[in-house]
């Protein structure tokens, strides 16, 4: 096996070890009354999972692309919201025919980052495209 698809495979058990410690952690706090400090330390094992798990830089709502074409290589940080835009799910298409749906990388779409800026230039809110920049 190669070196990135064991650091793949290895992040995946990570993920799933924490995911399971926050499950049984939650779990053990059913049946009692939560008190506010039971709140924080909910919280504090959200952030500690998600600070292991996401980059520092993806913000709550938003997630990670990377264009590339060839020449051009550009990391983008996309509102949720872009997952309905038509323009958008064309190029998700793109990615999952040239690189597949789990190769354990960043999301990686084949185009020129222009056409990533392009679409964020637009005001999508989710259905429509409230108006062009």
């Amino acid at each position: 096996m190669t070196n990135s698809k064991l650091m793949s495979k290895k992040n995946k058990m990570i993920i799933l070890k924490l995911a399971i410690e926050k499950v049984q952690r939650t779990l053990s706090l059913l049946g009692k009354k939560l008190t506010i400090s039971d709140i924080e330390e909910l919280e504090q094992q959200e952030n500690d999972f998600y600070g292991k798990v996401l980059p520092k830089d993806v913000k709550v709502g938003h997630f990670a692309v990377v264009a590339k074409d060839g020449v051009s290589t550009k990391r983008f940080l996309v509102p949720l919201r872009y997952l309905t835009h038509p323009m958008f799910l064309t190029l998700l298409e793109k990615a999952a025919e040239e690189y597949g749906f789990d190769h354990g990388r960043a999301l990686t779409i084949p185009c020129n980052p222009s056409e990533i800026e392009r679409i964020l230039g637009e005001r999508w809110d989710g259905n429509t495209i409230l108006n062009h920049s």
